[in-house]
């Protein structure tokens, strides 16, 4: 990575130092205008954009965490205690899973083998 040294001016603006002691005016690092025309309308419709897309990434993590353990969504459900339509809205993204659930599918990802075990019903 290159590091680039800059020194903040006395007018408030950002100048790249460059090698022969010059300064460079650095480009803005936002489009303003844009970012002010943006409506209220187009900000609500990338936040959905951005939700569906998280919603799609943690459906596919909590597949991914099932399909590790090799279990169906039925025997991963009854191995964590929950109803299987659980599972199911996880995988299809229709919830996400939260607090203690989120925490139990981290510790199944990272020590499948060991979190099973200590779930086993005695």
């Amino acid at each position: 990575m290159t590091r680039v040294k800059a020194r903040l001016r006395e007018d408030g603006h950002v100048a790249h130092l460059l090698a022969d002691g010059s300064e460079a005016a650095m480009p803005p690092q936002a489009d303003w205008p844009r970012i002010d025309a943006t409506s209220e309308t187009n900000i609500g419709r990338h936040q959905a954009e951005e939700d569906a897309e998280a919603r799609e990434d943690a459906a596919a993590w909590a597949r991914h965490v099932r399909h590790k353990v090799g279990l169906s969504q039925e025997a991963f459900a009854a191995r964590l205690g929950l109803p299987a339509a659980t599972v199911r809205n996880w995988e299809q993204g229709k919830r996400l899973p939260r607090g203690p659930a989120r925490a139990l599918l981290r510790i199944i990802a990272k020590a499948p083998d060991t979190a099973l075990a200590a779930l086993t019903q005695d």
